[in-house]
């Protein structure tokens, strides 16, 4: 695929908000090959760098990001942001006070300037303590008394060890320092409890230390954590945050009852779209967030809100069946179930009674599925749904191997498809009763329902059920004919014995008839050799007549010819009477 500058920036800041900042850098380098100085690239780039740690580079991207541009706040905040980070506050202060001129309505510049002005304060003091004094008016008195008082400050001047229990005492408000160190408060707690047990302190570690130096060292640490949080992000800026946390719940709770109706169906569409896209991890985390969020959440602005947390429950149900955590699915079914009895919702209860029995199914908990299902066929509300709930209860007594009720239950469903007049749920319970049937080996009625569904898969039309029928139809034939060579033995011998009786009658017959044509012939043979002497005597009369007169030997020939005409004529008929005879 072609490689953007606009995907690989988008790539990269979506690295950078999950955390991975080093592939985040791979595309923001990438990037910047394509199109080299990107200002709004180098930034991002910068904000990486800050995160890995790395404040030179960062601090070298802003500041090529503002080489072009010298008003391009979103580099000045960086800069600002990464000289904060390195320490140097008062020129992060200059320039959060730049930005703060040029873009006023931006609170971030107003923020920074606050916290490395607080950062300012804590590193070397407030000038409003340091009190000026003029000390040449003091009088010889004054500068006694100054004296004696930095005597006795040089003698009370305390030790080491003493500075620092002194540190140690002087400790800020609790309140704010849990806020600053937080769990690490309670450790700081414990330490310094340890620290009043004198003959603890006392103890030698194997590596030749004192237990109290050590805890010395820890309470100093996290002193020292404790004020580079402060320096780093100020109580009131923590203050401020969560003032404006509490403000976007505010507005969210006063939000308009459309308002949210919109949101919730927006998620609830999130939540379908992820898992039909294969993303069962991310649709169920998503509801999980949905679910606690509408817990809190008062009726008033959820009117709908027991059927909302049971649909929740089946969404969640769904992306754990999709991801194989049967059991926890069949949990959040029930869960969806015990809502729906609780706050009587009828449609609720039918969709949790259908996704149990699915899941009872696929854990071959068929005798669950079916107790189920037989308490769901009351709350049924068309001929077409009493049709697919009777398929698969018959389709589990299959399963079960009660082949019987398999196919009363199948024949139910086909019942109630031919009322609604649904081609689909027919071709269904008719495959249903035809597979019981061969199960009780009653192949004949078996291939006659297979022919039937085969039909009803043209009409849907479905190429696969026609392929898969086809294949089911060869195999029920094959065991058909199995059936009949073993059981019906006799009745083969006894169809073989009448056609061989058969066979001789028609032989017999064949033989009569064949004798009565040859006796025919041999008549009409006969009849024929008369003629031809006749036609011989005819001629010896004429040679002899010879000498007489024409007209003699014309009279004479008209009548051998006659004589010639009527034996043909005659052996004519008897062959067709013979054929006749015959017919």
């Amino acid at each position: 695929p072609i490689v953007t500058f606009g995907s690989l920036i988008t790539e990269g800041k979506t690295l950078s908000r999950r955390g991975q900042y080093r592939k985040a850098l791979g595309c923001f380098n990438n990037a910047l090959k394509l199109k080299e100085g990107d200002k709004k690239c180098l930034v991002t780039r910068s904000k990486c760098f800050l995160k890995l740690g790395d404040t030179e580079k960062s601090l070298k991207d802003a500041e090529a990001s503002l080489q072009r541009d010298k008003t391009f706040c979103e580099g000045l905040y960086q800069k600002a942001e990464t000289l904060y980070a390195m320490g140097d506050f008062e020129f992060a202060l200059v320039f959060y006070h730049r930005g703060r001129r040029l873009r006023p309505d931006l609170h971030k510049f107003k923020l920074g300037i606050n916290k490395a002005e607080e950062a300012i304060i804590n590193s070397i003091g407030n000038p409003a303590s340091v009190k000026l004094e003029n000390r040449e008016e003091l009088g010889f008195v004054s500068r006694q008394a100054e004296s004696r008082k930095n005597n006795q400050k040089l003698h009370n001047k305390p030790t080491k060890d003493q500075k620092g229990t002194k540190k140690l005492e002087t400790v800020k408000n609790p309140k704010t320092e849990r806020q600053l160190l937080g769990q690490l408060y309670d450790d700081k707690i414990y330490l310094q409890k340890l620290l009043k047990d004198e003959d603890f302190m006392q103890i030698n570690t194997r590596q030749g230390l004192k237990v109290e130096d050590l805890v010395l060292d820890g309470i100093s640490y996290l002193n020292q954590r404790r004020d580079f949080w402060q320096q780093h992000k100020p109580i009131y800026a923590r203050v401020y945050e969560r003032r404006l946390q509490q403000q976007r719940w505010s507005r969210v709770r006063k939000r308009k009852p459309a308002e949210v109706a919109r949101s919730i169906a927006k998620n609830m569409e999130d939540i379908e779209m992820m898992l039909a896209r294969g993303s069962a991890e991310e649709s169920c985390r998503k509801a999980e967030r949905m679910l606690k969020k509408i817990k809190g959440w008062d009726e008033d602005e959820v009117p709908n809100k027991p059927e909302l947390i049971g649909n929740l429950h089946s969404c969640i149900g769904n992306a754990k069946m999709a991801m194989g955590q049967m059991e926890a699915a069949l949990r959040s079914y029930k869960k969806d179930l015990d809502c729906a009895r609780k706050h009587d919702l009828p449609n609720a209860m039918s969709r949790a009674m259908d996704n149990i029995a699915r899941v009872y199914v696929q854990t071959s908990r068929f005798q669950q599925a079916i107790n189920i299902w037989e308490e769901r066929i009351p709350m049924a509300k068309s001929s077409l749904e009493k049709a697919w709930l009777f398929h698969e209860i018959g389709r589990c007594y299959l399963e079960l191997g009660e082949d019987e009720t398999a196919q009363d239950f199948g024949e139910k469903s086909l019942e109630s498809a031919d009322e609604e007049g649904d081609v689909e749920w027919q071709l269904h319970a008719t495959v249903l009763v035809a597979q019981a049937q061969v199960k009780l080996h009653d192949y004949r009625s078996a291939i006659m329902n297979f022919e039937t569904a085969l039909e009803k898969a043209k009409l849907v039309p479905d190429q696969e059920a026609q392929n898969t029928i086809v294949a089911a139809l060869n195999k029920v034939s094959k065991s058909f004919i199995k059936q009949l060579s073993k059981g019906g033995k006799e009745a083969t011998v006894s169809l073989q014995k009448g056609r061989d009786s058969s066979r001789e009658n028609t032989e017999n017959k064949m033989f009569e008839k064949d004798t009565e044509k040859e006796e025919g012939e041999q008549q009409t043979g006969k009849q024929d050799e008369k003629p031809e002497e006749a036609r011989n005597d005819t001629e010896a009369q004429g040679n002899a007549k010879e000498r007489e007169k024409d007209t003699e030997e014309a009279e004479g020939e008209q009548e051998v010819g006659n004589q010639d005409d009527k034996p043909e004529e005659e052996a004519e008929n008897d062959t067709e009477a013979q054929e006749n005879d015959k017919d």
